[in-house]
């Protein structure tokens, strides 16, 4: 199994920002997606996460409103789109993939992308 992150980078607060995740070697369709974001020296944090079929999705609060989950199946490939960012929105940004129907913690995760850079300045 790989999932492939990429979009990361260096932006400006209020700026936006779309993360992609594309999987290879699981059935993708079957498979709840959730993204993560961790920094140094702490835990890896929940940011969203959504359902095998799109049909629900599952914000942290402190992202709600701001950011948005979603995928495309057919191109086996989850997004995260992030507007009005934060400095305190900056980490790397970890793709996952769940057996479960909608998961928001890690452990629930059974594989993990290599991660994403995104620096927010203030």
């Amino acid at each position: 199994v790989q999932l492939q992150a990429s979009g990361g980078g260096l932006v400006q607060a209020g700026a936006s920002l779309r993360l992609s995740c594309a999987a290879s070697g699981l059935t993708f369709g079957s498979s709840s997606m959730g993204w993560f974001r961790q920094n140094p020296g702490k835990e890896r944090d929940f940011v969203a996460a959504i359902s095998w079929s799109g049909g629900s999705t599952y914000y942290a609060d402190s992202v709600k409103g701001r950011f948005t989950i979603s995928r495309d199946n057919p191109k086996n490939t989850v997004y995260l789109q992030m507007n009005s960012l934060k400095p305190e929105d900056t980490g790397v940004y970890y793709c996952a993939a769940s057996k479960l129907t909608l998961a928001g913690l890690a452990p629930s995760y059974d594989y993990w992308g290599q991660g994403t850079l995104v620096t927010v300045s203030s």
